[in-house]
């Protein structure tokens, strides 16, 4: 058995450098990075990786790109994929990887679109537009789909909508790729769901509010063809000492499912928690300063030692030791220069034979 290898996608928006995703050899020992390649596309703001671990689809201006994951970890374009509205801004497969969805910040909009055996981009099946309230209470109520994920049991389509402070759940018609609205879960008022994911057993859902810079825990059961949440938790992604104005941004489980990360711009922290495997629950280890300003994503190692930040407006991604024991985050090394990055995931390549 030789060692573990990983390579680290990391998307931008391109100002001015045409290059959005960026490819890095991760050192696992030494908890950092290397540039190895980088992948010509417009503004990627958004990556995700099928389930099956072989393609890897983006955001770019012109709709969605599809790219085959090669052995050693570069991306070999397949094609592209037009959305039909305005630049989507989050990407994610069904379980099955036969389904590609798209959110839309600006427009309010779900994409569903049929992906190939090639793991290409097929055809639009279904677009579904959020609908607005108008101005209520001075505040304008405007759909801002800002998240699109299965249940993992790959019944339901959940999507954030960060300007309505709801989560709108669609039953999945896997034979005709069409939504079908069953259920809504509604968040407080102005607190801007922004990212949503399960936990690897699906029991289990976690939406990250920008606004009110919390975490809502919500128990998920198929009952009787019908999808059942029920709150268990809200914690906060915040000391009790922060800076004002702060934005959440930041939902990343660690590979083993035991640790949540979460971060504040404005606060320019990062969050971790601990993941109560039997209820779900949340315990906050550290909330600590990730030396860089607006960390757009963090995430930690696929072994837990080491977590990077990516720091939107200081053009940088910085890097940490951590002790989980003692609840210590340490500098480790210089930042690396990239500019406006905007989400990150590791990948495990193949071992080779």
């Amino acid at each position: 058995m030789g060692k573990e290898k990983y390579v680290a996608y990391v998307s931008t928006y391109t100002m001015g450098d045409n290059h959005g995703i960026k490819i890095y050899d991760v050192d696992m020992e030494k908890g950092r990075f290397e540039e190895k390649n980088q992948v010509q596309i417009t503004n990627s703001s958004y990556i995700t990786i099928s389930h099956n671990q072989k393609h890897l689809y983006s955001i770019t201006d012109f709709g969605v790109e599809a790219y085959k994951v090669l052995a050693n970890g570069d991306l070999e374009f397949i094609n592209r994929g037009t959305i039909n509205g305005m630049r989507g801004c989050y990407v994610s497969t069904d379980y099955n990887d036969r389904y590609l969805f798209v959110s839309g910040y600006h427009d309010g909009k779900i994409t569903v679109l049929r992906l190939q055996q090639d793991g290409g981009i097929g055809e639009i099946t279904d677009e579904i537009f959020h609908k607005g309230l108008g101005s209520i209470a001075e505040r304008n109520f405007r759909p801002h789909v800002s998240c699109v994920k299965m249940t993992r049991d790959n019944k339901y389509l959940c999507a954030a909508d960060l300007g309505m402070d709801h989560v709108n759940v669609y039953r999945m018609d896997h034979v005709k790729g069409t939504l079908k609205s069953v259920d809504m879960i509604h968040s407080e008022i102005e607190s801007a769901p922004r990212h949503l994911k399960f936990s690897k057993n699906g029991k289990f859902l976690y939406i990250v509010h920008e606004l009110k810079n919390c975490i809502d825990v919500y128990t998920y059961e198929d009952q009787n063809n019908n999808p059942e949440f029920e709150k268990i938790q809200t914690i906060s992604t915040l000391n009790e000492y922060h800076a004002g104005g702060s934005a959440a941004s930041a939902l990343n489980f660690s590979t083993d499912d035991k640790y949540l990360v979460s971060s504040n711009a404005g606060d320019n922290s990062v969050i971790v928690y601990r993941i109560d495997q039997a209820s779900g629950m949340l315990t906050k280890i550290f909330c600590l300063p990730v030396s860089g300003d607006y960390p757009k994503d963090a995430t930690l190692f696929p072994n837990n030692k080491y977590l990077v930040s990516l720091n939107h407006e200081a053009n940088a991604m910085t890097f940490f030791a951590v002790d989980m024991e003692k609840g210590l985050l340490v500098m480790n090394g210089k930042e690396l220069q990239v500019e406006r990055p905007n989400c990150i995931i590791f990948h495990k390549l193949a071992e080779e034979s």
